[in-house]
């Protein structure tokens, strides 16, 4: 039996998750007509069937010029597919339709219920049930029986309640958020007062990372399928939108009051709205019209039949006035945010108003700590390692808000952008300008900055290696390049050319999708290549998990490009394409989500790395301060005397007698069969290679060179006896 492509498309979507609590039912949303200047006219047309009663209850309205015979034909359309198609007389015997036997002339309208046989309700497939965004048509054309001529198209789209935008989703993906920044704080905690100590990973940036990248994959001018626009939206928050009635009020007002225009782009007008996309589905953000959705094809089937009807000549009917809703095309951003009942011309202010409210809230926070500290100083003994966070309780604000905007640093130069090329006041645009300008103020001033350190340090130094090792600087810039080796600190300044380059392309090119999805697949290819070529993270970890996910971001752009109208894909390939998305993006997820739970349990089994180092600095001190000349663990005279290297004697080097003084690092000696070493003071950059942040050939040769002029090397002492 030969299976369509269709029917693999239901079937791949069945298994995607949906709202489970709504309803078994089957109904229409929205209606649009498909002939220009037609004689019959149908304002309203809202038919529901109930699987658990089998019933199907219609509401139909219109008017027409004249009265007059038609013959119809009802097609039904799944994923750009025509699935059925049958033409019929509503006064012929097999089909009769009362109302349509003729067409009345005026205003008319029809209202009734029908329950529909067992025998007819069993054809219809409890998949159709089931599917998440349902991309289903129905449309229902009239032709005039005395020349044939139209004298009616209407079209209404089906569906069945279900979506792939779940709460449950947004909130499992806040709280992984909020599990990676809780990590990335015990993290930061434990690596207190060591500077070069790396973040765990993930951290809270790759997760907010990777939830951005899935958010502006919705955002693009494309016609993506119904069930991957939904699936985006549930990220929505990590971007600053997030649905607030009176919020969105607010700032209608604050746009009212200097230039803006609400006719059409307002928060009531999108209460109201029924949003269509360039594919032709539509989407109501009305609380009405979501309390149920699609037709199927043999309930259309029947509902054309001899029903229970009653007949109103009102034209000024209750009902029709009260359901009226109005019809917006939309697409890119705007279909994006207004899908969440955000109007367009609202985004940036909406997304600056929820960035000062989490600052506010950061704000607060830290300041009660503080309070807390200064109780807890005063009236009992305080912890030494919470010393610095007293002292220092601005400077940790100014690195908090500076972490938040390199973290949204992208998503700010998108709304930015999009507010002054497409918003209707005048006070937002400056408010647009000045925003940017600061932020990106700020990234510039920390990147001169450390620009400015690295080459202090590389000029008295030879190398950037004062970057990670000195105590103060590390403090103050290490949130730009914690994560990264020694050797590749400046690559904090291509991952931000990389987000506004991702920000300007997806806000200039809005409205031309091939431009966006191209600009975009050329960005993250080259940071791709960069990530490949360089590596640079310190773990292991981190630098897999970071590739991984860009590699997932090009593959999802490249797939982006698919939705393109100007390749001409057919709707069930895009469908197709949207499920696979799903799939991988939601895979990634959860595998970012098992990785913190590890992180979490492997911090609370193993002992603190940190921790661990300063005790056995500590151990090494106190050998050092109880050694006598009698000490009988350096004498002489014990046959295998053990070796230490201690702080103080590691500044110099012990030669044999009968061997010439070595200062490199010999692999081959660690690898002697008895464990013995030709030299018992490490190389210069050992250490350093033992800890992860291995200097490149260039650094190592600067910090060999630096002591002479020319060149030469200092000669060793002869320190000690010989062993």
């Amino acid at each position: 039996m030969r299976i369509s492509r269709s029917q693999i498309t239901l079937i791949a979507l069945g298994f995607l998750p949906a709202h489970v609590f709504a309803a078994d039912t089957l109904s229409t949303n929205g209606i649009s007509t498909c002939l220009t200047g037609a004689e019959v006219q149908v304002q309203k047309l809202d038919v529901t069937y109930t699987r658990s009663t089998r019933v199907v209850v219609f509401d139909v309205s219109g008017t027409n010029e004249k009265q007059q015979n038609v013959t119809a034909t009802l097609s039904v359309y799944a994923y750009g597919n025509e699935v059925y198609s049958k033409a019929f007389d509503p006064c012929g015997s097999e089909n009769h339709v009362e109302r349509l036997c003729p067409v009345p002339s005026g205003t008319f309208q029809a209202t009734g219920s029908q329950e529909i046989p067992e025998s007819f309700a069993s054809q219809i497939p409890a998949i159709a049930f089931a599917i998440p965004d349902l991309d289903g048509q129905v449309k229902l054309e009239l032709k005039s029986k005395e020349d044939t001529h139209d004298v009616a198209c209407i079209a209404t789209h089906l569906s069945n309640g279900k979506s792939a935008q779940m709460p449950s989703v947004t909130y499992a993906a806040a709280g992984v958020a909020g599990a990676a920044l809780a990590m990335s704080g015990l993290s930061i905690i434990g690596a207190a007062g060591h500077p070069g100590a790396a973040s765990s990973s993930p951290g809270f940036g790759d997760v907010m990372g990777w939830f951005h990248s899935m958010a502006t994959n919705g955002m693009l001018s494309v016609n993506y399928p119904a069930v991957y626009r939904s699936f985006t939206k549930n990220f929505a928050f990590s971007t600053g939108l997030i649905p607030w009635g009176q919020m969105q009020q607010s700032i209608d007002d604050f746009r009212k009051s200097t230039g803006g225009n609400l006719t059409e782009n307002s928060y009531n007008f999108l209460r109201n709205a029924t949003l269509e996309f360039s594919n032709g589905s539509s989407t109501a953000t009305s609380s009405k019209a979501k309390r149920g959705f699609n037709l199927i094809v043999g309930v259309a089937d029947l509902a054309i039949r001899d029903v229970s009807t009653s007949y109103s000549a009102n034209s000024t009917s209750d009902n029709e006035t009260s359901d009226t809703s109005v019809k917006k095309v939309v697409s890119g951003i705007e279909a994006w945010a207004e899908q969440l009942t955000i109007p367009q011309a609202n985004i940036f202010m909406t997304c600056l108003l929820v960035f000062a409210i989490v600052i506010a809230a950061i704000t607060v926070g830290i300041l009660l700590l503080k309070v807390i500290l200064e109780l807890w100083a005063l009236y009992g003994s305080f912890p030494a390692k919470l010393t610095n966070f007293r002292k220092d309780y601005w400077g940790l604000l100014a690195r908090t808000i500076t972490n938040l905007i390199l973290l949204l640093y992208g998503i700010w130069v998108l709304y930015c952008v999009y507010q002054l090329t497409g918003g209707d006041s005048w006070a937002a645009k400056v408010l647009a300008a000045i925003t940017l300008v600061i932020f990106t103020g700020v990234l510039i001033f920390f990147g001169v900055r450390i620009w400015y350190v690295a080459r202090k340090y590389k000029a008295a130094q030879g190398d950037a290696s004062g970057l990670y090792e000195d105590t103060e600087t590390w403090r103050k810039y290490s949130l730009f390049y914690d994560n990264y080796k020694k050797d590749y600190w400046w690559l904090f300044v291509p991952a931000i050319l990389y987000m506004f380059a991702k920000g300007v392309i997806i806000a200039a090119g809005n409205g031309h999708g091939l431009v966006q999805s191209a600009g975009q697949l050329i960005v993250e290819a080259l940071m791709l290549a960069l990530l490949l070529w360089y590596r640079p993270y310190v773990a292991k970890s981190s630098q897999w998990i970071n590739i991984s996910i860009q590699v997932v971001r090009v593959l999802s752009v490249a797939c982006v490009l698919i939705f393109v109208e100007e390749l001409g894909l057919s709707q069930t390939t895009k469908t197709v394409t949207g499920i696979v998305l799903i799939v991988v993006q939601s895979a990634l997820t959860g595998i970012l989500a098992i990785l913190i739970a590890a992180n979490a349990i492997i911090l609370c089994v193993r002992e603190n790395p940190h921790a661990k180092r300063r005790r056995e600095a500590k151990k090494m001190n106190r050998d050092m301060d109880d050694l006598t000349p009698l000490d009988a663990r350096e004498s002489l005279l014990m046959e295998n005397p053990p070796r230490k290297e201690y702080t103080e004697m590691s500044k110099f080097n012990f030669t044999g007698p009968y061997e010439p003084y070595r200062d490199h690092y010999d692999p081959k000696a660690r690898l002697s069969p008895t464990g013995s070493t030709d030299r018992l003071v490490d190389p210069p950059g050992y250490h350093e290679s033992q800890h992860g942040r291995s200097p490149s050939p260039e650094s190592r040769y600067a910090r060999d060179s630096r002591d002479s002029p020319d060149g030469r090397k200092p000669t060793a002492p002869s320190y000690g006896f010989a062993y």
